[in-house]
């Protein structure tokens, strides 16, 4: 995997490439926005860890450049942690926003989580996923259970194809709420609880894969 490492302070750089090349991948690094956008312009990159304040250009006009011309995963990082600055990242299309100080450790977590969620959209998009005997075809709206189409509820439809989408990662009550329901919805968590339950009786032996995290939510687990 191909990660460029976008930061204007020397030691994160390091510290990051050394993390990268010792789980295998490789790491190329840029220090400013306009060196950033040229690099991608020229190459192709698994996932961008891009810091927001940068000189030349900022962070969050790189990603803008970047996106206009290569569809990559990119990860903000940023010393400011205000929400508004998290919403502006997410709008521009960053998938996800890491606050310094933090920890290598933590990044390559972040790192293993996007790559793994954008393998698991670019496996949808391909058309049916299957797990074991239970086939999800997202496109097509349909569901079956060894072969057999089951009928779910629209709400059901999508809280199974978002916690497919999300393979392998937890999801809390309140992004589920807030993804699947919109921000206008007035419920609490016993909504998300309530219809988890169904899916998982519809789903008959394959509610396996819809793991309970107890006092925080769900995820969608294939062994």
């Amino acid at each position: 995997m191909k990660v460029l490492v976008v930061d204007d302070e020397v030691m994160i750089r390091n510290v990051l490439k050394e993390y990268i090349e010792f789980e295998g991948n490789e790491a190329y690094e840029a220090s400013d926005g306009m060196q950033a956008v040229k690099m991608c312009r020229e190459n192709d990159y698994d996932i961008i860890l891009m810091d927001v304040m940068l000189p030349k250009l900022d962070g969050f006009s790189a990603v803008k450049e970047i996106k206009k011309v290569k569809d990559v995963p990119v990860i903000m990082l940023s010393a400011r942690g205000e929400e508004y600055d998290k919403l502006f990242g997410f709008e521009i299309g960053a998938d996800d926003y890491v606050t310094k100080p933090f920890s290598p450790k933590e990044v390559m977590a972040r790192i293993a989580a996007v790559t793994k969620r954008k393998k698991v959209e670019q496996e949808v998009s391909n058309g049916v996923i299957t797990f074991e005997g239970l086939d999800i075809d997202i496109a097509g709206r349909n569901v079956y259970v060894d072969g057999e189409k089951i009928v779910l509820t629209p709400k059901e439809y999508e809280i199974l194809f978002y916690l497919v989408k999300n393979k392998g990662i937890a999801i809390t009550r309140e992004k589920l709420l807030m993804d699947v329901w919109g921000f206008d919805f007035y419920g609490d968590d016993r909504t998300v609880d309530t219809h988890i339950k169904m899916l998982r009786s519809n789903l008959k032996q394959y509610r396996k894969f819809i793991v309970t995290l107890r006092g925080l939510g769900y995820k969608f687990e294939v062994e």
